[in-house]
């Protein structure tokens, strides 16, 4: 019975998606765990807990009606910074963190507005990463131009719990619809308003006149806004507008419009919000509460973090003296690990302890504060130099928590950083320990035997996972990985760069590390080997020389040495250099370190993880990068995956931001990829570069997934604007970044079911192509698009097939008996180029005003089939001769000015 507890476990915990180690659970209707953390920047003020309360109560009673009676919220952590005050009634924290929150609360990088929203990775139905809402959002009002607070929520948690996408579009705000009418795009289509472009406002009004038509498309020009009116009947959409009165419900399969060019039909094949919700876990066993009562209010707990605590629990036993075929043990291998960890990437003020174990456990050193440079030299002091015995993994947490304990700290929110290679057939007899405990487990696994259980400890407490190899810096780079989650970037280590290089006998070997301005602040450069130290050359960006002697060498972590660089790093490019002094060929190491400049500058940061825990080999998973700096995306990086499977072979793949395969939103700053080279069973490593180089790399300003801005209303056949929006410069809208370097690990996963040695017929057909343009020249379609891949988005595509229809619902219910486009002439390019295709659409009668409806598909070489793409429209459109409009008075006195027969006036406040 115990086997069948430990495997019922193991697959519940691995077989989940890996985006984030979200607490929340639905417990009876009701959503638990919920955390809302603030930022450590963010001023104290006891109003914005307060608001906090009040959006989550009034969202509670909105999410309960708009689900049907299905779900509320039941209860929420509001997470407090450590740089408020502490308060009696404060609870310590579990698991809970800044980093793995729901929701945050912080201050926007570059003051760009205020706009919640939602930060989503996945695919339809995917749950998101956070929802981030600034102080000035729950601290002002501004109902008048998002709805209120609550709504807002609701709106955020659809994105954010069942993966759901927004039904409006600002790119695309008007289409032509199957009845040849130009609609704004919305759901549902009974929503009414106006169509008005916004002229100079003077005083206390702004005149406004009717939208013109584009020459080219057909459609409204590019300055058309949709003006809601303020009373509506509509009932839905949440998704699109859920300020409105009326709006309480998520469009259903019923009234959902299925044609709007928005987010959410892409993404979700023209699916209703409802019906993609209705498929997520939480509605599986969540049936509607009977009666009529309203659920009761949610319960709040302010949890307030304290000092890091952290402690090692490092493996010894016998099999840590195992080479791989590396030149040096993993016991080593791990020393250096952690003593850079110590060193280099361990935030001032923390607390940390270490214990070894192999059969059984010791305590090695209890809790010391890093106040300064040299008080981990009381803990490498001890790092083990010897390996022997076997592995008993429980035996070593549990020394962990007493490390802990022992120096009257809370195993609560308290870190364990557990590195093994071995077998333990007894680690869940602890699980329920570790559970009780409250601590955070990030787990390390060596070598291809360590513990099959091992990452369940991870999974269980919110921790990262991690797995190294034949990649010698495997160590290094996971260890780099586990810093501060408080959510104070500045204090956080940054990796620059993590290299293996073979170097021959008397070989020099060079590299170049960019330091951008935004960093420089404890940088070290650290280097190893496997036989004899080589000669080492730094040079820093205005010339100045470091050699050999000047990186120190630590007597007890054998073959390594590093300089920290004094004061604050030059910006610029770092070259270094090494020449390989040994007889023979040797296997060198470089890592760079460094920290913020200052704490009010954000540097440039990356994170990486894969879509899944668990990979099955009849699925797909998608490698996700995020490059940002503070909230903002950046954008034009070269961003590199490096794969490694269990058995040492790597696979390099760049990641793209061009919204289509994987990709969910082009110029998002979240870079990703199919994987689906399996190469056996077993774990995988993830590893991410992020390059930015000749200028290329720049922030945008835009966010999508979030509440739709209002710009006014129509009452009473008047406009009644908003305030404006804080405006962004078209020359500002995208900021230059300058040349940068970042590396950061994205953990392990696992495989499942693939065939060995990756000897595999291809099983998936080439992706979806999502970005289908269309417009007229003459009396010919000009068609462009991004080339798919043979499987996915890999390799190109063996043809396309093109197929055309005067009727949207022709190519979107029954695309297979649309007109076919003769495309002998059309050969794919690799996956990720821009195609570009041109064509006469001869079976139709060519005349101004017609419409005609294109989809593609592209088809592998091994016949398979992607689905049919996104449905593009071209127009055959000739602007009608117009009578010149007369000028507008700037003085006219009257209520209403008269443009084309349209009259409206609009009053500000």
């Amino acid at each position: 019975m115990m086997f069948s507890l430990k495997v019922i476990l193991f697959l519940a915990l691995h077989l989940l998606p890996k985006v984030k180690s979200s607490m929340v659970n639905l417990n009876n209707n009701g959503y638990e765990g919920i955390v809302i953390a603030i930022n450590p920047s963010v001023p104290e003020d006891e109003k914005l807990i307060q608001n906090i309360k009040e959006m989550v109560t009034e969202a509670s009673t909105y999410l309960f009606n708009a689900t049907k009676q299905r779900v509320y919220f039941k209860n929420v952590n509001i997470l407090i910074p450590t740089t408020w005050k502490s308060k009696s009634e404060y609870l310590i924290p579990k698991q809970e963190s800044y980093d793995q929150a729901d929701v945050i609360v912080a201050d926007p990088y570059l003051k760009y507005g205020d706009d919640p929203y939602t930060l989503q990775y996945g695919q339809c139905g995917e749950k998101g990463q956070y929802i981030h809402f600034t102080p000035s959002f729950l601290l002002t009002n501004n109902s008048s131009t998002y709805g209120p607070r609550g709504r807002v929520f609701v709106h955020e948690w659809a994105h954010l719990r069942w993966g759901v996408f927004d039904e409006y579009n600002v790119d695309q705000p008007f289409y032509f619809s199957r009845k040849n009418t130009i609609e704004a795009t919305r759901c549902s289509t009974p929503i009414t308003g106006m169509n008005v472009v916004f002229n100079e406002c003077k005083g206390g009004s702004c005149i406004t006149r009717p939208c013109r038509r584009d020459s080219q498309t057909g459609l409204y020009e590019a300055k058309c806004t949709f003006i809601p009116d303020k009373s509506q009947t509509a009932r839905d959409s949440i998704m699109f507008m859920q300020n409105l009165d009326s709006v309480v419900d998520f469009c259903t399969a019923k009234t959902h419009n299925t044609e709007a060019p928005n987010l959410q039909n892409k993404m979700c094949n023209h699916r209703s919000t409802w019906d993609v919700i209705n498929e997520s876990p939480d509605f599986q066993n969540a049936t509607p509460m009977t009666g009529t009562n309203l659920p009761p209010h949610p319960t709040f707990s302010l949890l307030k973090s304290k000092q890091r605590v952290v402690c090692l629990v490092l493996d010894k036993s016998g099999s840590m003296a195992t080479e791989d075929g590396l030149g040096s043990a993993r016991l080593i291998r791990m020393n250096h690990a952690a003593e850079m960890y110590l060193i280099q990437i361990i935030e001032k003020g923390s607390m940390i302890g270490m214990v070894t174990f192999e059969s059984d456990a010791t305590i090695q050193n209890n809790l010391i504060k890093i106040t300064e440079d040299s008080t981990y030299l009381n803990i490498t002091a001890k790092l083990p130099q010897n390996a022997g015995g076997g592995t008993s993994i429980c035996s070593g947490l549990r020394k962990g928590f007493q490390v802990i304990t022992s120096s009257n700290q809370s195993t609560s929110g308290s870190e364990i950083i557990l590195l093994t290679d071995g077998e333990d057939n007894t680690i869940s007899s602890c699980f329920e320990e570790v559970k009780q405990s409250g601590a955070i487990i990030h787990t390390i696994a060596v070598g291809p035997s360590a513990a099959n259980e091992l990452e369940t400890l991870s999974d269980m407490t919110g921790g990262h996972r991690f797995y190294a190899y034949k990649d010698i810096n495997g160590l290094i780079d996971a260890f780099s990985r586990i810093s501060s989650s408080s959510g104070s970037i500045a204090q956080q280590s940054l990796q620059l760069e993590s290299k293996a290089l073979t170097i021959e006998r008397n070989e020099w070997i060079n590299g170049t590390v960019p330091v951008d301005s935004t960093i420089g602040n404890d940088t070290f450069f650290a280097v190893t080997w496997t036989i004899k130290k080589p000669h080492i050359l730094l040079q820093d960006p205005r010339g100045k020389i470091y050699k050999t002697p000047d990186f120190q060498e630590d007597k007890l972590t054998i073959r390594s040495a590093r300089l920290r660089i004094p004061g604050i790093a030059e910006a610029g490019n770092w070259i270094y250099s090494f020449q390989n002094k040994n007889v023979n060929s040797q296997l060198l190491t470089v890592t760079v370190t460094t920290r913020a400049r200052s704490p009010t500058t954000l540097p440039v940061t990356a994170t990486a993880h894969m879509s899944q825990n668990t990979a099955d080999y009849s699925r797909p998973v998608i490698v996700y990068a995020r490059v940002s700096q503070g909230f903002l995306p950046v954008l034009g990086v070269n961003v590199t995956a490096i794969i490694e499977s269990e058995d040492g072979n790597q696979v390099i793949m760049e990641l793209w931001d061009n919204g289509v395969g994987a990709d969910t939103v082009k110029n998002d700053g979240i870079y990703s990829r199919y994987f689906t080279d399996y190469h056996g069973n077993g774990r995988y490593s993830l590893k991410v570069h992020v390059q930015a180089r000749r200028n290329t790399a720049r922030l945008s300003l835009r966010q999508p997934n979030k509440a739709l801005y209002i710009p006014g209303y129509v009452e009473n056949g008047k406009i009644i604007a908003n305030p404006p929006r804080p405006e962004v410069k078209e020359d500002a809208a995208e900021a230059k970044v300058e040349d940068f370097s970042r590396v950061t690990s994205g953990g392990s996963f696992t495989v499942l079911g693939a065939p060995p040695n990756g000897n595999h017929a291809p099983v998936f057909p080439p992706g979806k192509i999502a970005d289908l343009e269309a417009k007229f020249k003459g009396d010919h379609i000009q068609l462009s698009w991004t080339a798919s891949g043979d499987v996915l988005d890999k390799g190109k595509a063996d043809s396309y097939m093109i197929r055309i229809s005067k009727h949207f619902q022709d190519l979107q219910e029954d695309c297979h008996n649309a007109t076919l486009v003769n495309t002998s002439s059309l050969i794919p390019k690799e996956a990720g180029s821009r195609e570009n295709f041109e064509f006469k659409p001869e079976s139709f009668k060519i005349e101004n005003g017609i419409h005609i409806y294109i989809a593609i598909q592209a088809i592998s070489k091994a016949n398979l089939t992607s689905e049919v793409s996104n449905i593009a429209h071209a127009t055959k459109f000739i602007l009608p001769q117009e009578s010149s409009a007369p000028a507008l008075c700037a003085d006219m006195p009257a209520l209403s000015v008269a443009i084309f027969g349209f009259a409206m006036i609009l009053s500000l406040f």
